[in-house]
């Protein structure tokens, strides 16, 4: 193998360009069958089997977590193996999605008699219109690009990438029309950060009473810088009479009262204090708090009750320590 200069700048450009065109013309090309296809899948009682061989397999691996994590019960089946045994795992009731570039797919090919003997219905996933596989198929998506971007013409590129879109197309496709939701998605993501933010609710992580500070409109700010300090949250809800939230003092604030010249240790809470708090409902999600506070540039939210009353108050530093952040 011959080494020569390259410039790769122009390579990547020019292969994003063939991908990008590539699926230009594939928008163009969606019809009713792209339609019928996502009724197809909404209307399946089993489980929808994605199954492809090479560089195809690997996408359909990709669309099948995809399908599974948004609502559409799905799973990979490798072709070869299907063959030896593993079509134990599909039933009736299921439908499958067969990816082949070629449509002329040995494994794929050679699966879809058996998988006809199920009486399964078939999705092809082609660039080849009048393939086996095609002729076979019960409904077909046309997959097929003008080029690959190897140069060579045989690394599959541009292909993949649209049978890849179009998988995700078919996907969303589906997750709007049954109303998923992102509790739905939650549901199937508990792990890791991703779970963690949308797991997450404010009160998994807010103080609440004995650590909540708060002291009275005509509480002595000595009081007031006294919860501040032990509560160590840089913050002291204010409350009036009836125990309802009427405002917040902060370290910021005290800076700011001391730059004007107040008299400190002589003053209310209400002499000081910011009215108006920012709160958040207890069944919020964490993240909702997080962005809250960056939409306000501030660190903490108090949580309130129906009465106005707190119930908690959340720090930047309680989320971080969540992982929501």
């Amino acid at each position: 193998m011959s080494v020569k200069t390259v410039d790769f700048l122009a390579s990547a450009r020019r292969t994003l360009r063939i991908e990008r065109e590539a699926l230009e013309r594939l928008e163009g090309r969606l019809d009713d069958r792209f339609d019928q296809a996502v009724r197809m899948l909404a209307e399946c009682r089993g489980k929808l089997i994605v199954c492809g061989m090479g560089k195809s397999g690997l996408i359909g691996q990709k669309m099948a977590a995809t399908f599974a994590s948004t609502g559409t019960p799905a799973f990979f089946l490798h072709p070869a193996e299907a063959s030896h045994g593993d079509l134990g795992m599909v039933g009736r009731g299921d439908v499958v999605l067969l990816l082949s570039n070629s449509g002329e797919t040995e494994e794929i090919v050679r699966l879809v008699p058996a998988l006809r003997r199920l009486q399964l219905p078939l999705i092809a996933l082609t660039g080849n219109g009048e393939s086996s596989l095609a002729r076979h198929a019960d409904l077909v998506l046309d997959c097929s690009v003008a080029e690959e971007a190897c140069p060579l013409g045989l690394a599959p590129t541009a292909s993949t990438t649209t049978q890849l879109a179009l998988g995700d197309a078919l996907a969303v496709a589906l997750l709007e029309y049954r109303g998923f939701t992102a509790d739905d998605f939650a549901a199937v993501h508990p792990g890791g950060a991703l779970g963690k933010r949308l797991l997450t609710r404010v009160r998994d992580v807010m103080h609440t009473r004995p650590d909540l500070p708060q002291v009275a409109e005509d509480a002595p700010m000595r009081e007031a810088l006294f919860e501040i300090t032990a509560r160590r949250l840089g913050a002291c809800g204010v409350v009036d009479r009836s125990g309802r939230l009427t405002g917040i003092i902060t370290d910021g604030d005290i800076r700011r009262a001391l730059e004007k010249g107040a008299q400190l240790l002589e003053a209310r809470a209400a002499d000081i204090m910011a009215g108006g708090p920012k709160t958040i409902a207890a069944d919020a999600l964490a993240v909702d708090a997080v962005n809250a506070m960056q939409e306000h540039a501030i660190t903490c939210l108090f949580i309130v009750d129906g009465a106005g009353q707190p119930e908690g108050i959340v720090h930047m530093h309680d989320l971080l320590r969540a992982g929501v952040i």
